[in-house]
């Protein structure tokens, strides 16, 4: 795959797609007239976001992002649609398919670097296929990368091109999946631009219209911008918390042999009761620097409300300002079935053994859910 290294020359910003304009500093798109007489022209939401990592609210709703998704499925081109490996069913569009049409999709599971080394990739991609399927989708072929680190972006180039056949490409996913950055990285590899332009970061939401990079066959690859899947932990959380629940390198997973009737808290974002069963082990896979905190179960309750956001840490003070009231969700294990208890955008908790009953406290909105276990 080829890029085209002559772009369009309307005026749109190079970092989140959107079309520049210079009267209102409070709408999508401003940027000082000053920058345009720039040869790379961003708006100043994405000028703030690149060089002082600060984030400026744009007024877009779902239905704008979803308007502007609609199209898809009229086209006759190849659908890429990255998840964010690590969390899997919070990055998952349940309703990709009124925009895709009978378009093939490439699924792209994002991140492999943060999972441990031990898991298999074969493994993981038949995962993803059967659990694909179980989600109403069949996909031509799965493929794993890690778009920061650029492993397998040559590979997944190489299965565009075979499978898109001389169409256009739409690469979609929610919000913070790393669409931008794994175009990025393919920028670098096949054009002939020094630097990659398209605004990346943590925060969701950040590429506003379709950014579309010319291929050689006159064709386009664009990126889309990111579904808001608002049941993940990353809308619910200040940007320096949510710095600390994203994982940025391999997950080191926290073993704890815990008796029935014990908590365990995840800072303050989230909760697991062990109500009933016997001794067993619960495996963690969140971030690094998320503290885990273990209590008796009946000492729970005081523990949260009098030391949450400093024993039980994070939430710092702006998110506790923002955060919903945790809401609890009662589970039972099946015998002898490895289990992941899934709290979206935070991680998991994998258990071992038979039986049992478990509550997992989320705040109001954040999903949590069982599956067969990934690990």
């Amino acid at each position: 795959m080829r890029l085209n290294t002559h772009m369009n020359e309307e005026i749109h910003c190079a970092g989140c797609g959107v079309e520049i304009q210079t009267e209102d500093p409070k709408a999508p798109g401003y940027a000082p007239k000053s920058a345009l007489d720039r040869e790379m022209v961003i708006c100043q939401r994405c000028f703030k976001l690149k060089h002082y990592n600060q984030i400026q609210d744009v007024a877009l709703t779902d239905d704008d992002f979803v308007k502007i998704l609609d199209g898809i499925g009229q086209k006759d081109a190849l659908v890429v649609k990255i998840v964010d490996i690590f969390d899997f069913n919070g990055s998952w569009l349940p309703g990709l398919h009124r925009f895709v049409g009978k378009n093939d999709v490439l699924l792209v599971g994002n991140k492999a670097d943060l999972l441990p080394k031990s898991l298999n990739p074969n493994r993981l991609m038949n995962w993803m296929r059967q659990t694909s399927k179980e989600l109403g989708l069949r996909p031509v072929d799965v493929h794993l990368i890690s778009a920061k680190k650029g492993h397998g972006v040559d590979e997944l180039a190489e299965k565009i091109d075979y499978y898109r056949k001389g169409r256009d490409v739409y690469v979609v996913g929610c919000t913070n999946v790393g669409k931008s950055t794994l175009i990025n990285q393919v920028i670098k590899r096949f054009g002939e631009e020094e630097e990659a332009v398209i605004t990346v970061s943590h925060f969701p939401g950040t590429t506003l219209d379709l950014i579309d990079i010319p291929l050689d066959d006159n064709c386009n690859l664009y990126d889309t911008p990111g579904i808001i899947n608002h049941h993940q932990m990353a809308h619910y959380v200040d940007a320096r918390d949510l710095k600390l629940i994203t994982p940025k390198k391999e997950i080191k997973p926290q073993v704890f042999q815990i008796h029935p009737q014990q908590t365990l808290f995840f800072g303050g974002l989230a909760r697991l009761d062990y109500m009933e069963g016997n001794k067993r082990s619960f495996v963690i896979y969140m971030s690094n620097e998320l503290k885990v905190h273990r209590t008796k179960l009946d000492k729970a309750d005081d523990l949260y409300a009098n030391h949450n956001g400093e024993l039980l840490s994070p939430p710092n003070e702006k998110t506790l300002e923002m955060l919903p009231p945790l809401v609890r969700h009662e589970f039972s294990l099946r015998d002898n079935m490895k289990t992941d208890i899934v709290f979206s955008g935070l991680g998991w908790v994998a258990v071992h053994g038979k039986g049992g009953r478990v509550a997992a406290y989320a705040p109001k909105g954040v999903a949590v859910s069982l599956r067969e276990a990934l690990v």
